[in-house]
């Protein structure tokens, strides 16, 4: 069976471009050569309506026809994470949110992301929900799921 992963090979080029135009309009609102980021757009996340990407690593197992996907989620427990299944399509999803007590003043850095994060993955035809397996342990959610069902499988055939 062939690769049918929705591979995105521009993902790390728009996260630099996002990253590199944020970090000049933070400083240009800011007023000062120092950058306040706490995420895409500059220091105010109360403007940004844009969805962030999980870092993932997602890892074939031919023997055992396995797939198995890592979602980066750090400061998130498995309680503020949803996983969903429509039309064959994977999406996991959390949001993270910036303490409120924190004062804006005095930052020197702000490089953590706060906001709504969300990844879809598509899934091999044949997949079932109950195929599906899910665990989280220090903010990295395991997902696994067969890479093909065996009725879907490529079937030789002999000459006579």
């Amino acid at each position: 069976m062939s690769n049918i992963w929705f591979y995105e090979p521009f993902y790390d080029f728009d996260r630099l471009f996002d990253e590199a135009f944020s970090n000049r309009q933070a400083a240009q609102g800011a007023g000062s050569q120092v950058a306040r980021l706490s995420g895409p757009g500059g220091s105010d996340t109360s403007k940004v309506s844009r969805v962030l990407k999980p870092r993932m690593d997602l890892h074939e197992d031919r023997e055992k026809n396995l797939v198995t996907a890592h979602f980066e989620f750090p400061g998130v427990s498995k309680d503020e994470v949803q996983i969903e299944v429509h039309q064959n399509r994977l999406t996991v999803s959390a949001e993270v949110k910036q303490a409120s007590d924190i004062d804006e003043n005095g930052y020197a850095v702000r490089e953590r992301r706060y906001g709504k994060f969300s990844r879809t993955l598509q899934l091999p035809e044949g997949v079932k929900e109950n195929e599906i397996k899910a665990g989280m342990e220090n903010g990295v959610l395991t997902i696994s799921f067969p890479k093909s069902t065996p009725e879907l499988a490529p079937k030789r055939i002999a000459i006579n």
